[in-house]
């Protein structure tokens, strides 16, 4: 990796709701834009907006089903940014936000 991919990876990681995507991947390890969007109480365009974003920096990748869209992280995400997941996970698993994300996302999984 270089140093404008890690760069980017951290610009991705700036944003509070695409570390809440993150978080919830790392948790569920593939989620329907659907649940994310009730989740995150954002609508289709805003959580289509980060999800690219996400996409555009390797961090996940989508797959159609129907006409629901799925996300999981890629690969590389899984193997090079490992270190990095698990930093997250540890650092941000008890913020008030992220308990209440996975209390509303096991209420409301919409596409299972």
């Amino acid at each position: 990796m270089n140093t404008e991919s890690l760069a980017g990876i951290f610009k991705a990681l700036s944003e509070p709701i695409r570390l809440r995507i993150l978080y919830l991947l790392l948790e569920k390890g593939e989620l329907c834009v659907c649940d994310l969007m009730s989740t995150l109480g954002l609508s289709q365009s805003v959580t289509s907006r980060h999800l690219a974003y996400l996409r555009n920096h390797n961090i996940v990748k989508a797959k159609r089903v129907g006409v629901w869209m799925y996300y999981q992280l890629t690969e590389n995400s899984q193997t090079e940014l490992q270190p990095l997941n698990e930093f997250i996970k540890q650092n941000i698993q008890s913020c008030e936000v992220i308990k209440a994300d996975l209390a509303k996302l096991s209420e409301n999984q919409c596409c299972d």
